[in-house]
């Protein structure tokens, strides 16, 4: 395959397709999230994904587990859960079977600002996706986006 197959430059318009998709729906929940609740959407991500934490076998993620699930390096996550520690959102402790392994648990002040700004979160993603849906060469990926299993439905 060259740079000039045909089905090479339909996957690079199809890579921009996405790209522009994520970039349009980040870009609008970061501004809901900032204005309403003075908070970024990587920490509204991190605050989230560490929320469905449980006390159960396997309840609690690693820290390397919640870099993946915020996409964001180890180092990156850990500047940031510093950042939301200091803010008094997150605490952190020893694990209780591993004393080299630490948890981060999110504070009750974090689950009330998660709480919070949840509606907030899912209002600005709503409406990303349907100005995208008007966008012929975005509407295939947000319907991709609606079918994917647990997905918000369109409003």
């Amino acid at each position: 395959m060259t740079a000039t197959d045909p089905a090479m430059t339909a996957l690079a318009h199809s890579w921009s397709a996405l790209s522009l998709l994520h970039g349009r729906i980040e870009s609008r929940v970061e501004r809901a999230l900032q204005a309403g609740h003075e908070l970024s959407a990587r920490e509204y991500s991190l605050l989230d994904v560490l929320g469905r934490q449980h006390n159960d076998e396997g309840g609690h993620l690693q820290m390397r587990q919640v870099a993946d699930s915020v996409v964001l390096s180890q180092s990156a996550t850990t500047r940031l859960v510093t950042r939301l520690e200091q803010r008094g959102l997150l605490s952190r402790y020893l694990c209780p079977t591993d004393r080299r392994g630490i948890y981060t648990d999110v504070t009750d002040a974090g689950m009330r600002l998660l709480d919070e700004a949840r509606p907030t979160h899912n209002t600005a993603l709503s409406k990303a996706l349907d100005e995208a849906a008007e966008d012929p060469a975005l509407a295939p990926l947000v319907k991709a986006v609606h079918e994917l299993p647990g997905a918000i439905q369109p409003t």
